[in-house]
């Protein structure tokens, strides 16, 4: 099997077909059950509580569905370039298998005929991890990783893995590889990262949920940049292999999704235990994000504008305003708290350098000329820190999780930008002068990771150039379903189309 992105990797070539072409066997009329099948171009923004209830009245299969994603993706994908591959002939083969289940009333739960992403930086059986590098393996994974074999076992349709920068080192998914990965907002903008390829894909219709996974922002910021929700769980709650060592405590596997309650859903089946990650959190009760209800009144929010000292742009701060304001109409007591944090750089400078030093020494050196050139000029930088530099900033991990749990005293959840700014255009140099890491790529992400605490990243408006911007809601450890819950309140509140106008528009002109 290649490795290659294309239609019709997998299988066979088969002709495109358009956005607004007719599957064999599916009407709009209204189904035996009274709620309507939707349009074609619906069902691929459908909710997996919609898809459920479609299923199981026999108006759609997991196979129409998966066909219906499949082709949107063929259409779409020359655009976004968001698939490192593309799995047809699996996604179709696992679609099938669900279909049997649902006709027998034997599914094994809501993901089940569920179209999902997976990033490519985790193992799926079958097929390479090539982490967004050209010096990475094209060898197929032997077995799935933990996130991946929990989906399986739901009986998700994977429709294939996601592009993501080398090493996802970055917010902005560009690589050697795979080349650039587009906004469907808009073209001429980036996804974000390092997830960037589920975020895109998502936004665009093309699978209901998509896997991510992120150790400075790589949910939160491509969910903010293509307006999706994107949760990073508390560090430990997704199993993740193989991955080991220090660095690997800033890593979280979760979910992205149009809905709030899609992702609940998802990271339900995702934190399910796997015997191969040694930092695993206990399994959590089996109905833990059962029955979440909105919640906002009578919460104790804070609102840091400027976390760590670093401001927003003006179209941020004037969005993040008024939803503040909405938030205390709707019953929430919200107070603005200052910056919380000092600056992060200074202390945690040598900690990063260090990290990407730690995964350059796995490059043979003969290949180094094939390296993103960002991502080695920084890990070079860190091939000289001394042990000593590293768990000093190791260490004081430990000061930033005390700060905001002596925060979390006083209040429920803290409230901030996700960025400062919306998504930057195609070409920009990531940790540059213009577009600095500390300053403009994850200051308002990276302390969550830092300390292993749960954050998330929530639609709550569009610039006034059409491009959407996030709301982060964070809390202490384990606090999931409290986010959640006031995630849903939110999302009730903004009241957002799915999908926005704006981005419906740019997605008629990519399918003409």
């Amino acid at each position: 099997m290649s490795s290659a992105a294309s239609p019709s990797s997998g299988t066979s070539a088969r002709p495109k077909r358009p956005l607004g072409t007719r599957l064999r066997g599916i009407s709009c009329a209204t189904g035996s059950t009274g709620w309507r099948v939707p349009e074609l171009d619906e069902i691929c923004f459908l909710s997996v509580a919609a898809l459920g209830r479609h299923y199981a009245a026999g108006d759609l299969s997991p196979t129409d569905v998966a066909e219906r994603h499949l082709a949107r993706l063929e259409a779409l994908e020359p655009a976004l370039n968001a698939f490192q591959v593309v799995d047809r002939e699996g996604a179709l083969r696992a679609a099938q298998e669900a279909s049997g289940r649902w006709r027998q009333g034997a599914a094994r739960g809501p993901l089940d005929g569920v179209p999902i992403t997976i990033k490519d930086n985790v193992d799926m059986k079958g097929w390479p991890t090539r982490n967004g590098s050209t010096t990475s393996s094209a060898t197929p994974a032997a077995e799935d990783a933990p996130v991946v074999a929990r989906l399986r076992e739901a009986g998700a349709v994977f429709l294939g893995k996601t592009t993501t920068p080398e090493f996802a080192w970055k917010g902005i998914t560009d690589s050697r590889l795979r080349g650039v990965t587009h906004n469907p907002w808009a073209l001429d903008r980036s996804s974000g990262g390092s997830s960037g390829g589920a975020a895109a894909a998502l936004a665009a219709g093309i699978g209901t949920i998509a896997h991510g996974n992120d150790a400075g922002g790589s949910i939160r910021i491509p969910a903010s940049f293509c307006g999706v929700f994107g949760l990073k769980p508390t560090f430990g709650r997704v199993p993740h292999h193989p991955v080991e060592g220090v660095f690997a405590t800033l890593n979280a596997g979760g979910p992205l999704a149009r809905h709030v309650a899609d992702a609940a859903l998802a990271l339900q089946i995702m934190a399910r235990p796997d015997h191969r990650d040694w930092y695993t959190l206990p399994q959590p009760a089996e109905k833990w994000l059962v029955e979440l209800r909105p919640r906002l009144h009578g919460l104790r929010l804070a609102y840091a504008r400027n976390l760590g000292g670093i401001e927003p742009d003006e179209e941020i701060h004037t969005c993040l305003e008024q939803v503040i304001s909405r938030l205390r109409d709707a019953g929430a007591h919200v107070e603005e708290v200052g910056p919380v944090i000092q600056p992060l750089q200074p202390v945690f400078q040598d900690f990063w350098m260090s990290g990407f030093a730690h995964l350059l020494r796995d490059v043979p050196r003969e290949r180094w000329e094939e390296l993103d050139p960002g991502f080695r000029e920084i890990a070079e930088s860190g091939l000289d820190i001394s042990a000593e530099r590293l768990l000093a900033g190791d260490a004081a991990r430990a000061g930033l999780h005390r700060r905001f749990a002596e925060l979390y005293q006083r209040y429920d959840l803290l409230l901030t930008p996700t960025a400062p700014h919306v998504a930057p255009r195609i070409g920009t140099v990531y940790h540059s002068t213009t577009y600095d890491r500390w300053r403009d790529g994850v200051p308002y992400t990276l302390p969550f990771n830092l300390t292993g605490q749960p954050a998330a990243a929530i639609p709550c408006g569009v610039s006034e150039t059409g491009l959407p911007i996030g709301l982060q809601v964070a809390g202490p450890k384990y606090s999931e379903r409290l986010i959640l819950e006031a995630c849903l309140a939110i999302e009730a509140m903004h009241q957002q189309k799915v999908p926005h106008p704006h981005l419906l528009a740019e997605l008629e002109k990519l399918g003409q």
